[in-house]
């Protein structure tokens, strides 16, 4: 009976209510009024309106008749009013137990809108409201964990942007106090620090344009191949400095795929950004590709820390670390994995993380589409 709990199958049983109630009271009136036809209207008056003798049978017929015409309508009237006043009771219960539910529901979604995150609804029923409800709360956890994330982020982004800040401004008031020479190391260092302060805006700005759905994205026929090759050549140094091993495993069938060069450059960069920053030294990175048709799955493994199956459905949420300690000190912000997302979906294609837990390495994979040489 489950389909009882529904909001549409109540109003129609109410109205139904209506309608038996209705008849329940009509009936027994018409037949209490029927069998008693002295609560009608007096013969007396009748006969002398009408002008006919009281005695003529005539007399007695029509008497008859109008004293039952207005049985009927005494009964039809009360009846009728009572109809009425049950109607109305059941119509404010059930208004009722509809107008408070959207009310809190309307006072909940208002709150939430003025940014207070911590509003939930209290709608125990089993209806389409009560639904309406648990999405509301859903959307109110979600709304509130993202805003704690973005809190947080603020305080990351300021600490990482300080630093490089600071350094700047410390080695030029040298520079321009004598206190430090001008050599070589320190203006590689400030440049360094500029750099990296560049790349953190860029990564903030590209977020944005991201979220709003307005990546560029110019799809054509690529040889994938070369893109990896490409990005693993610009992490040969880093990775050698770090004592990590670069490899690769491409499919010698991989057919070309339908793809924005530097979109997909930029995925791999930030796969690999993040691969490098939780592999410690010793450790292998992994780059591969295979033909899945109608895609080409590509991903990035490494044997770095792993995480735990909790975190893989969040781990391209915006603002979502694992580690936050390990984060901050690599300077990342928790938004390399998120760009990423937003890169492969705009290309058609979808990507997943995968893990073996704590210590266990990562993978993360993502498929774009074969281009259609039918096309």
């Amino acid at each position: 009976m489950t389909w009882l709990r529904q909001l549409r199958w109540k109003l129609f049983l109410s109205h139904l209510l209506v309608i038996a109630i209705g008849l329940v009271i009509l009936l027994p009136t018409a037949q209490f009024f029927a069998n008693n036809p002295s609560l009608g209207a007096s013969d007396s008056s009748l006969l002398s309106e009408s002008g006919i003798p009281a005695s003529s049978p005539n007399a007695n017929s029509a008497s008859t008749s109008d004293a039952f015409q207005s049985t009927m309508e005494q009964a039809l009237l009360i009846a009728g009013f009572a109809v009425l006043g049950a109607a109305i009771v059941v119509s404010l219960f059930v208004s009722r137990r509809i107008v408070e539910p959207l009310q809190e529901l309307t006072l909940v979604s208002g709150r939430l809108a003025q940014g207070y995150y911590r509003e939930r609804t209290t709608i125990q029923s089993d209806d389409e409201l009560a639904h309406l409800s648990h999405s509301i709360n859903q959307l109110a956890e979600t709304l509130e964990k993202t805003e704690q994330r973005r809190l947080g982020l603020i305080t990351d982004v300021s600490h990482e942007l300080r630093i490089p800040l600071t350094v700047i401004a410390g080695y030029m008031e040298g520079l321009i106090d004598g206190v430090v020479q001008p050599e070589p190391q320190i203006f590689a260092m400030v440049h360094h620090e500029a750099v990296r302060l560049k790349w953190m805006t860029e990564e903030l700005a590209l977020l944005s344009r991201a979220e709003a759905g307005q990546l560029r994205v110019e799809p054509r026929l690529i040889v994938l191949a070369m893109v990896i090759e490409r990005v693993m050549a610009q992490f040969q140094s880093q990775t050698a400095s770090q004592g990590l091993t670069l490899e690769s495993n491409l499919a010698n069938d991989l057919p070309p795929v339908l793809a924005d060069p530097d979109r997909v450059e930029q995925i791999l960069i930030n796969l690999m950004t993040n691969a490098v920053q939780y592999t410690p030294s010793g450790g292998t990175i992994t780059v591969f590709a295979r033909s899945l048709d109608p895609f080409v799955e590509v991903g990035v493994t490494d044997t770095g820390m792993g995480m735990a199956s909790e975190h893989l459905p969040h781990i391209f949420e915006r603002f979502y670390r694992v580690d936050k300690s390990r984060a901050r000190q690599s300077g990342g912000a928790g938004i390399g994995l998120t760009i990423a997302r937003h890169l492969v979906y705009a290309q058609g294609g979808e990507i997943w993380a995968e893990s073996a837990g704590p210590g266990g390495g990562s993978t993360f994979r993502f498929t774009l589409p074969i281009y259609d040489t039918t096309s």
